[in-house]
């Protein structure tokens, strides 16, 4: 079974920064397709930035546009400058069992596999 599982979440005050990480195991490819989102308290789950198998094309919500950075390596990591307290929720990665090089996901019905997720909290 795949495994993911996030770390870096926390507690921090308006203006700060966080790096979230997801590790992945199991019958899993580095190479699929990577995604992030959030659920905060009372609200549905949202999309917040997503990068393509190839690592080479990237796509973020208009919340989160210019302050937030996917990237991938031995795992994948989500940046988070200039946080706000409308960041505050459960961030979840997930990834798609896809070899598409450039497609990028944003709806989560399009992914496979979702980890338990890593709370982020920011005071004003």
């Amino acid at each position: 079974q795949v495994q993911l599982v996030e770390s870096g979440g926390g507690l921090v005050q308006t203006g700060d920064s966080l790096r979230l990480s997801c590790a992945a195991s199991g019958r899993t490819f580095r190479s699929w397709p990577m995604g992030w989102f959030r659920q905060a308290p009372g609200k549905e789950r949202e999309f917040v930035a997503s990068i393509s198998s190839s690592g080479s094309s990237t796509y973020y919500a208009d919340s989160v546009k210019g302050r937030f950075t996917i990237s991938r390596d031995n795992v994948c990591h989500l940046r988070m400058n200039s946080l706000k307290p409308e960041d505050t929720a459960v961030y979840y990665c997930a990834t798609k069992n896809t070899y598409t090089a450039t497609a990028l996901y944003t709806r989560d019905y399009e992914y496979d596999y979702w980890g338990q997720g890593t709370q982020v909290t920011v005071s004003s």
